[in-house]
């Protein structure tokens, strides 16, 4: 890596202003829902509510990885417009209910019709764009359980509404011939229409839904080959007519979706739903206030917009879900949250849950619980209520006791850890054998033939969250268990080369051993999970002081660290999500988001710095293929939230946050009754590394400030300085 100033990269086209733009009431001005829609970031353009169950979309494609999310920006065709969408995984499922008005086409499950990119407009809650040969305006905003479609008609004629039920997301493979396993549609009147989709893709699943119509069809029709589940209504317009469409959804049955339309949206405009909705984002973006660029202001905004599209809450307005085990139950609090990628967001973005919405963690905390004793152990990643055992490690364990560590759990400890032993001890699933990794003291890879590395690495991070809570609950037989299990990791650690590398059952090193082959979990085998030895072997959290030992000492993992980020390496064929590199660091894929800030560990801060703000300069791009991997349900963006405060959770269930450095001159976290004001004193082109940390004045040594510290409020100032008056770096 060349000693250049990254803080250059950051400053194009925005330098910092010595007089900052003075706040905006109207956050949602600063968020492009376009960011991250093309290329890998899977993110979609469609309308929403914060943490809401509908996301009403465009579908511009479908069969394949990059549709993900139903949408890639470049895309001048759309198959219509669903109610359901995932933000920013690497699996494909949901773009339920597609609607889609026109005049004359050949229908079939893959029609599509022109749209303006020029006319394309995205905000929170609200999308719109023109379907230019039909000169038809499409308009599109939400409420928690119902999406809202209005259709402006230029031209009179004779148009149509396609309904097509028959589709789900697949990221790749088959056109939905298996996938939609039942469907159908109820014509309950001329304005009224009912019916369900039993989809098994990712998880198996079942929706409910309510249409209702603001103008009677005149005819309606199947598309042949598609009975039931594709459908022509017939609507005669005139000139700069409307048609309005209200969809309502559920996972319990009809009438939860009836229920859902009837609360959220029956007397409810178009206009009034979205200045809700829009209101809604302001309420949680206006939680930190920066003082930037618009670019700057853009590029924060749109990550927090990305951070609170999910959990989604997937209860009726009367607390009715379907659960685990498909069964039909009520939450108490009416809310009942799933969408947990818990293997992206237990590092950073649920750590930012406990500090910007706290109350709203302790909810997802509840549904965790809720779900781990419906289903008998917590969850790994669960959608629409189901678990659909992606990635590894459990990490609701880690999420869970990050909250506990911070007094959200409400007097729900015993119960959490229960639901917490159960999970760690008790064999649930195929990834994991707890018998054979406390006999061997790791999974030995000629047992486990894909990602045993990966496997025993995360897992002995939440056997650490475990030990903690068995400790301070007094559980002592069990905290010195966990505490055992928790350092397995130094059982897989080969000094001879200095990586965790993969080792049989008869204690012999797999080989041959390559630190720089890729593996892709269950896709090609191999020790590790999207990744190799080079991304993995930083991945001890729970205490990175052990692997400075391990790794001989400060000056050898630092050198370690610089090789890692300068090494000219070709990138092996599976490398899907092995993007956003800088040297081997992957930025793109979530085990790496922690290693820039390791170089506080052995004593060199400066270099995390200087990565930091690499990372944000080239890595955030206010684009529509702006992200360099997933945005992964909030995680990338999560990395940006926090690495631009000036702080990071390297363990991220510690309460404790590792000092980097902000982007800002001066941000506002509004906690409840408290503020936190972060001040970069002397931040300027040249000013951007850190000189000293104070929080209320008092000196901050050793790059850590509590969680307690944070939520209490008070000042976070930095003084900064410039490169001159430092070493070179690299």
């Amino acid at each position: 890596m060349k000693n250049i100033s990254t803080c250059l990269l950051l400053f194009i086209g925005s330098l910092m202003l010595s007089c900052s733009q003075p706040s905006a009431t109207d956050y949602t001005q600063f968020v492009d829902p376009f960011i991250g829609t093309e290329g890998f970031g899977h993110t979609f353009p469609g309308a929403t509510t914060p943490m809401g169950m509908v996301q009403v979309s465009p579908q511009t494609g479908n069969y394949a990885w990059k549709y993900c999310s139903g949408y890639q920006y470049t895309d001048t065709l759309v198959r219509g417009y669903a109610h359901t969408q995932l933000n920013g995984t690497g699996v494909g499922d949901l773009g339920d209910v597609i609607l889609l008005p026109f005049k004359e086409g050949k229908v079939d499950n893959v029609f599509k019709v022109p749209f303006s990119k020029e006319k394309e407009v995205a905000s929170p809650n609200y999308y719109s764009t023109e379907l230019t040969k039909d000169h038809i305006k499409v308009e599109l905003t939400s409420a928690e359980h119902v999406g809202m479609h209005r259709y402006s008609f230029e031209q009179a004629g004779d148009y149509k509404l396609l309904l097509n039920i028959n589709n789900t997301m697949t990221g790749a493979g088959n056109k939905n011939t298996t996938q939609v396993v039942d469907a159908k549609i109820n014509i309950e009147n001329n304005r009224t229409l009912t019916g369900f989709m039993h989809v098994n893709r990712w998880i198996d699943r079942k929706l409910f839904f309510v249409i209702e119509l603001s103008k009677p069809f005149t005819n309606t029709s199947f598309v042949e080959g598609y009975k039931d589940r594709i459908m022509l209504m017939d609507f005669p317009m005139a000139d700069a007519e409307e048609l309005e469409v209200k969809v309502g959804i559920s996972t319990v049955n009809i009438k939860g979706a009836k229920k859902n339309l009837l609360a959220e949206a029956k007397n409810k405009t178009f206009d009034q739903l979205h200045q809700q909705g829009k209101d809604k984002w302001n309420e949680y973006l206006s939680r930190v206030e920066i003082e930037g660029t618009k670019e700057q202001k853009v590029t924060f905004y749109t990550s927090l917009y990305h951070l609170f599209i999910q959990p989604n809450n997937i209860a009726d307005v009367d607390g009715q879900y379907r659960g685990a085990k498909g069964k039909v139950a009520t939450a108490p609090s009416k809310k009942y949250y799933s969408t947990f990628s818990l293997w992206d967001t237990y590092r950073a973005a649920h750590p930012l849950y406990t500090i910007l919405s706290p109350e709203k963690d302790t909810e997802f905390v509840e549904s965790m619980l809720t779900h781990g004793e419906e289903n008998g152990y917590l969850p790994i990643w669960t959608l629409m209520g189901k678990e659909n055992h992606c990635m590894i490690g459990n990490h609701s364990v880690a999420a869970i006791v990050d909250a506990y560590h911070k007094g959200l759990l409400e007097g729900n400890e015993r119960r959490a850890y229960q639901l917490i032993k159960q999970s760690l001890t008790t064999n649930h699933w195929h990834k994991y054998d707890w018998q054979i990794y406390d006999k061997y003291g790791f999974l030995p890879s000629d047992i486990f033939k894909k990602e045993a590395v990966s496997r025993t690495l995360e897992a002995t991070f939440d056997d650490w969250c475990a030990a903690t809570m068995a400790k301070d609950l007094g559980e002592m037989d069990d905290y010195v268990f966990f505490s055992k299990r928790s350092e397995y990791y130094k059982n897989i650690f080969d000094e001879s080369t200095g990586f965790f590398r993969g080792k049989n059952s008869d204690s012999s090193w797999v080989t041959p051993f390559d630190p720089l082959r890729n593996s892709h979990g269950p896709t090609t085998g191999g020790d590790y999970t999207e990744g190799n030895a080079w991304h993995y072997s930083w991945h001890i959290l729970q205490d990175p002081e052990s692997l400075v030992e391990l790794m001989g000492g400060k000056l050898e993992m630092a050198e370690k660290l610089d090789a890692l980020f300068t090494m000219d390496a070709p990138v092996d064929e599976h490398a899907a999500d092995v993007t956003g590199l800088i040297g081997q660091y992957a930025h793109g894929n979530e085990p790496s988001h922690h290693v820039i800030y390791l170089y506080n560990y052995v004593d060199q801060p400066q270099k995390a710095q200087q990565l930091i703000r690499q990372v944000m300069a080239t890595q955030y791009l206010n684009s529509p293929d702006g992200l360099s991997g997933n945005d992964d349900c909030g995680q990338m963006s999560a990395w940006y939230v926090f690495s631009a405060l000036g702080f990071y959770p390297v363990n991220p269930a510690s309460g404790e946050f590792n000092i980097g450095l902000p982007l800002y001159e001066k941000t506002s976290l509004k906690l409840g009754e408290n503020t936190l004001t972060i001040k970069a004193n002397n931040l300027s082109e040249k000013n951007c590394y850190v000189k000293s940390v104070t929080y209320n004045g008092e000196p901050i040594t050793d790059w850590k400030i509590a969680y307690s510290q944070i939520m209490n409020g008070g000042v976070l100032e930095f003084e900064m300085e410039g490169e001159n008056s430092l070493m070179a770096l690299f």
